[in-house]
């Protein structure tokens, strides 16, 4: 039995003469968290609706536990809570009705789905609110009870579509942490697809980069660095202090350590880069040259740096995954 829980093949899906997905392979596993990171209009949502078998791709095929929604939608959508930007709720009816409607309409048993209610208002932190009407929330609350409304079917993958858009950034770290909690605590596949670069870096084990229907890259953070710095995927930033040495007399002290590939002078400190981690060689030859070494750190590469260094390139990047 596949460990996946999603795998698209050859995913396309055109518009008349417009491919808005296209020729698109993912796998992701059981209990992953993997990030969709593209701009608005790269393909994210219209990938999403084929997942949901909402509308059909042009060619290739998807498997969501195995099943292909395009032939047993229904079936996929029992396994997959989909939680889309803008929740839909009854804004006359309380948090707590509008539950028992989604519950209601997946044959959920009253004794059953007043139980999960409740127990779901609280892990969504909204116990207090649940007898207010939805009419009444902010959007962070909406997107908290959207959640809880995804899950009352005990899903075994949820799709999350760019949903912390309007909320304030506590609202979006508390919802965020949320996220890797149900994760790790319930097993749940989750689907984070989003613009924000950092919220993807946050709470995701591997990402995507999508952008015009296609994947370019795919990945954990470490190691699409590698693979895009591959000149120099450690940077190493030192602070040297002596007798006013120059940019030149520093380089020829550390050049000949194995990986020291660049040396330059940015603000106060030195920056190293090398295709290794040299860092402790580097602090012990200063050290042993009568240096004063009084800063050492290594740089880690975030998504921002990798999102902006590939498009930095254009064409000239080819897919890195």
């Amino acid at each position: 039995m596949s460990g996946f829980a999603i795998e698209l093949v050859g995913l396309t899906k055109k518009y008349g003469s417009f491919t808005a997905v296209d020729h698109l392979n993912l796998s992701i596993k059981k209990g992953e968290v993997f990030g969709l990171l593209g701009p608005n209009g790269a393909g994210k949502s219209t990938t999403i609706l084929m997942i949901l078998g909402l509308t059909d791709p042009a060619s290739g095929h998807a498997r969501v536990c195995g099943i292909d929604p395009t032939v047993k939608p229904i079936e996929v959508k029992r396994l997959v809570g989909y939680l889309p930007e803008d929740v839909g709720f009854y804004d006359d009816r309380t948090g707590y009705d509008n539950l028992m409607y989604t519950a209601r309409l997946n044959s959920i048993p009253d004794a059953e789905a007043q139980q999960r209610i409740v127990r779901l208002l609280e892990r969504v932190g909204l116990s207090g609110e649940a007898g207010k009407k939805t009419g009444t929330y902010s959007r962070g609350m909406r997107q908290r009870l959207g959640l809880a409304d995804v899950l009352i079917k005990n899903p075994e993958i949820i799709i999350l579509d760019e949903p912390t858009l309007g909320i304030d950034p506590k609202g979006v770290r508390e919802f965020l942490n949320l996220i890797l909690e149900l994760s790790k605590e319930e097993g749940l596949t989750v689907l984070f697809s989003s613009h924000h670069l950092h919220q993807v870096q946050q709470v995701c084990d591997r990402v995507g980069l999508f952008v015009k229907g296609k994947l370019l890259a795919e990945g954990n953070v470490q190691s699409l660095a590698q693979k895009l710095f591959t000149r120099s995927p450690y940077v190493i930033e030192a602070g040297i202090s002596g007798n006013g040495e120059s940019v030149k007399e520093i380089a020829s002290l550390l050049k000949p350590i194995n990986g020291v590939e660049e040396i330059a002078l940015k603000d106060k400190y030195y920056e190293i880069s090398c295709t290794r981690d040299a860092t402790a060689e580097i602090a012990k030859e200063i050290v042993a040259s009568g240096l004063s070494l009084t800063h050492l750190s290594r740089k880690e590469y975030g998504l921002d740096d990798i999102y902006y260094r590939y498009f930095e390139g254009g064409e000239e990047h080819e897919r890195i995954n």
